[in-house]
């Protein structure tokens, strides 16, 4: 991003796993969903209305879309994060992990999703989703999958 004129300060801006920005002199910024010139006009009008520049111009460009993934730690055959794509579940995160390993307590798997409110964590039954008895749950990029070791 750049504010033309605006020499000392920075160009390179990223967005945070809360969908906001930090942009000098103004509070964050949410900008989830926006397209770059819907930021930029967003910038504009805060910087305009807060007084801090008269007549500002802003320029928004993505140098690379990197956010727009979902975790799975845990008893997982390769704990990572991994690409996030629309349509992504549970079940289909978990196999791009490799699967649930040996040890892994399919009964208690936690899923934790980011909202405006905070973290809010659910238990899901793999088990239940594999035999068919619950549904498979849609992800949202930015989910975090924990799967437990089963007690024995």
């Amino acid at each position: 991003m750049q504010i033309v004129g605006e020499k000392d300060l920075p160009e390179e801006y990223e967005i945070a796993s809360d969908g906001t920005v930090a942009v000098p002199y103004l509070e964050r910024l949410k900008v989830t969903g926006l397209e770059p010139q819907e930021v930029a006009q967003l910038i504009t009008k805060e910087l305009k209305e807060q007084q801090i520049l008269q007549r500002p111009v802003v320029i928004v460009r993505v140098e690379a879309y990197n956010s727009r993934k979902v975790t799975v730690l845990g008893e997982v055959q390769k704990p990572g994060s991994f690409p996030y794509a629309p349509g992504l579940t549970l079940i289909q995160a978990v196999s791009q992990a490799g699967g649930f390993n040996s040890i892994a307590s399919l009964g208690q798997v936690r899923l934790t999703r980011q909202t405006q409110d905070g973290d809010v964590t659910v238990v899901v039954s793999a088990d239940a989703i594999n035999e068919g008895a619950a549904p498979d749950i849609p992800l949202q990029s930015g989910d975090r999958i924990f799967v437990p070791q089963r007690v024995f």
